[in-house]
């Protein structure tokens, strides 16, 4: 048996990497203060589409994973990886509060030689300003105390050609010597490490790529508006666009962009840009078209239906991302809220979500005005729409 490793944290980006480790040798203690997940990691049944509950339960089974509410683990693990979330205020100023809280919690249990790696998505400095003197890191003899790395993490849930063990790893560290038992704790589960230069690299390079994504699909969003109005699919010219084999790079329109990543990492860096007083003005305004498509889907459903008093409306998917339950920033919220404030009677079909803001998914049926395809999960069988018009907010004319 390989390091004990605790990860904090056991959600989408946690417990996929507690799985990982537990298969390359490491004995995994999953720490998370929901007693209900801790519970069921337990009995082998994890929420997470990624995981497979077979193989979580023969880790439980095995030994080699077990998930607890309480820190105690950190005494004796060598390795602790921070995997909670960083979403944003009602502000949109970052909410650090949740590694925060873990911090102080870790903190005084480290023993001498670990090493802590931080894989929460933060704003450029952060693990050196705030996480450091959070958990008392001391600069000046770091080999006395533990070490401190940054590596952010890069999960697609449901993503089945790129998963955590063959997307390539950014690592960094606040030391040479971090760094490097960072890229060796890694280097036992993914088969490829990038080492930055400065945990800043790391933390701006997290942020870059989910802006990048952020204000492409904000772009391609208003394109499809253009289409629609001109009477093409969008679609089509998409792949039209992708047959250049160079300098182009095929992003799809939808209702809005969601989860915990895209529409959020955008904004750290923009606050942060802020601070620096630096302009960010494409991420300012991919936030503005990304906050009003689902307006626009409210209007076009107003002018197809000539008015939304009294009408009914079916949401069709109403998670984020198509074949996953995870409702974090999902645009069909201010879908739902838009269709309501126009008057409409509004229900949604989510088989995976199945519950959601005290409400709870409806059959598909031929009960509606109109359906309003949000999120185009897999399973789903359209036909039992019958005649109802439907809305495709993925692209249609």
């Amino acid at each position: 048996m390989k390091n004990q490793v605790s990860v904090v944290g056991l959600g989408y980006v946690g417990l996929p990497l507690a799985v990982s480790a537990a298969n390359a040798g490491f004995k995994v203690i999953g720490v998370d203060v929901d007693e209900v997940k801790v519970s069921e990691i337990n009995k082998g049944k994890s929420e997470i589409e990624d995981i497979n509950n077979d193989e979580l339960a023969g880790l439980v089974e095995g030994g080699k994973l077990i998930a607890k509410s309480d820190y105690a683990s950190i005494e004796s693990s060598e390795i602790v990886v921070i995997c909670v979330p960083t979403p944003l205020l009602q502000n949109k100023l970052p909410d650090l509060s949740y590694l925060e809280s873990a911090a102080k919690s870790i903190k005084g249990k480290l023993s001498d030689g670990s090493l802590v790696i931080l894989e929460s998505t933060v704003a450029p400095g952060t693990t050196r300003e705030f996480l450091a003197p959070l958990l008392e890191f001391d600069f000046t003899r770091p080999e006395k105390k533990f070490n401190l790395a940054f590596s952010p993490e890069r999960i697609d849930p449901m993503n089945q050609n790129w998963t955590l063990n063959n997307t390539p790893k950014i690592v960094a560290g606040l030391t040479t010597e971090s760094k490097n038992l960072a890229v060796k704790f890694y280097s036992g589960f993914i088969e490829k490490i990038i080492e930055c230069e400065s945990v800043e690299v790391a933390e701006t390079a997290k942020l870059l790529e989910n802006s990048f994504r952020f204000i492409n699909i904000s772009f391609i969003n208003e394109i499809s508006i253009f289409c629609q109005k001109l009477g093409i699919d969008v679609n089509e010219v998409i792949k039209a666009a992708s047959s250049k084999p160079y300098g182009f790079m095929p992003f799809y329109p939808s209702v809005g962009v969601g989860g915990h990543c895209i529409p959020v990492d955008p904004i750290y860096l923009a606050n942060a840009a802020k601070t620096l007083g630096v302009p960010s003005r494409f991420i300012d305004l991919a936030e503005q078209i990304n906050q009003e498509m689902p307006i626009h889907f409210v209007d076009r459903a107003e002018e197809k239906l000539d008015g939304l008093k009294n009408k009914k409306i079916l949401v069709v998917g109403v998670a984020y991302k198509p074949n996953v339950a995870d409702i974090r920033e999902s645009p069909a919220k201010l879908l739902i809220a838009g269709l309501k404030q126009k008057g409409a009677q509004v229900s949604w079909h989510d088989d995976l979500v199945k519950e959601w803001n005290g409400e709870n998914s409806v059959a598909l049926s031929n009960k509606y005005d109109l359906a309003i395809l949000a999120t185009p999960h897999d399973y789903l069988d359209l036909t039992k729409l019958v005649d109802v018009p439907i809305l495709n907010t993925r692209g249609s004319i």
